[in-house]
């Protein structure tokens, strides 16, 4: 056997740097590609269809979302990790959200800012009122409970119905929603489901790909896209509800496929996923104070202070404390630490808001 221990260089292209990568802020936020084969050439995607190959700078993609009759080839995959960018599966025109990869940021900065605004009360409901605030143009909501906030919202979906009922000239009777009939109810019911199943896609494609959980909601709880019902919600009455009148009106045979291509029409046209890139961040950091510039591409490990910092990760804490510590018994390294822990003061946490309820109940959505 060869004792050779020469090692070869990896073929391909190297790597790009953090120094080289555009920042997250900077790059076209989604790409959608359909019928095609992706590959890669260098440090490029490749999109080849019948009509002949695209080339996409893999580090100016936010996310690449793969819809129907789509291959990608493994080094692609590589490509797009090595860029910080993310892939999801969707259906036609990333109407529907079927799976995604790693993530857009390689930052947690987004999670941790969601998971402690949903952990505590206050934060929570400042965040919920922002979402119904955005739905009420114009209106001072900072007061509001959250049955109010839910008794004001559900007034202004019922108008909503009703102005779209009289605008298509479609009978409306009411919300009738059967998960597990489809075509038990009336078409402009069936175009309702329809078209926000649509929403749900696209929304949860944006939610992932920006790393958040689908599941920490802050108006909704309790399931496991609860925050793709909450984000979903601030479009709901500009696109699904109008599209699923517009349809019910049409009288056509398959009313499913024809508000799937209504809604995708109409999502583009509106810009949605770049608009909930930005209202999510907003939500999550912007309400805070905190500044949403990070581009959340540095392959950075902290680890956590103990109180509520962080320090670098990769160092060795290990000083001539921990050496002695290391050669006390256990009984007399207890003692010591008791004895130093005696002489410091103690600072007692004040916050003790840490679960969400704004009246003591959680109510079914």
């Amino acid at each position: 056997m060869s004792d050779d221990t020469t090692v070869r260089p990896v073929p391909g292209a190297k790597p790009a740097t953090l120094q080289e990568l555009v920042r997250v802020q900077d790059r076209v936020s989604f790409i959608y590609v359909e019928r095609a084969i992706i590959s890669r050439d260098a440090s490029a995607i490749t999109a080849t269809d019948d009509e002949g190959t695209v080339h996409i700078p893999a580090a100016a993609v936010s996310a690449l979302l793969l819809g129907p009759g789509t291959s990608i080839t493994h080094q692609a995959v590589t490509l797009l990790s090595e860029s910080g960018s993310t892939v999801v599966w969707t259906g036609e025109k990333g109407v529907r959200y079927y799976a995604h990869g790693r993530g857009l940021s390689h930052s947690s900065r987004l999670l941790e800012a969601q998971a402690a605004a949903v952990s505590n009360r206050d934060k929570r409901l400042a965040v919920a009122r922002a979402m119904y605030e955005m739905r009420f143009a114009g209106e001072n909501v900072s007061r509001l409970t959250m049955q109010q906030l839910r008794g004001r919202e559900g007034a202004r979906v019922r108008r909503v119905y009703r102005e779209q009922a009289a605008k298509t000239g479609v009978k409306w009777t009411g919300r009738e929603y059967r998960p597990d009939d489809f075509a038990a109810s009336d078409p402009v019911n069936q175009a309702l489901s329809a078209a926000t199943t649509c929403l749900y896609g696209i929304v949860h494609a944006v939610i992932v790909a920006l790393g958040c959980s689908p599941g920490l909601g802050f108006v909704h709880t309790g399931h496991d896209r609860s925050f793709v019902y909450d984000v979903a919600d601030l479009y709901k009455a500009e696109l699904a509800i109008p599209v699923a009148f517009e349809a019910a009106a049409a009288d056509v045979t398959d009313i499913g496929a024809h508000v799937r291509r209504l809604m995708r029409d109409r999502m583009f046209e509106a810009k949605l996923a770049q608009r909930c890139v930005r209202d999510v961040t907003w939500l999550l950091l912007g309400l805070s104070g905190a500044s949403s510039e990070d581009d959340g591409m540095a392959e950075i490990v902290k680890l956590w202070d103990g109180r509520d910092g962080s320090v670098p990760g990769g160092t060795s804490y290990g000083g001539p404390d921990d050496d002695m510590r290391q050669a006390l018994s256990p009984k007399d390294a207890r003692s010591r630490e008791d004895s130093i822990a005696g002489s410091e003061e103690i600072e007692e946490s004040t916050d003790d808001d840490v679960i969400f309820d704004d009246d003591d109940e959680a109510l079914p959505w």
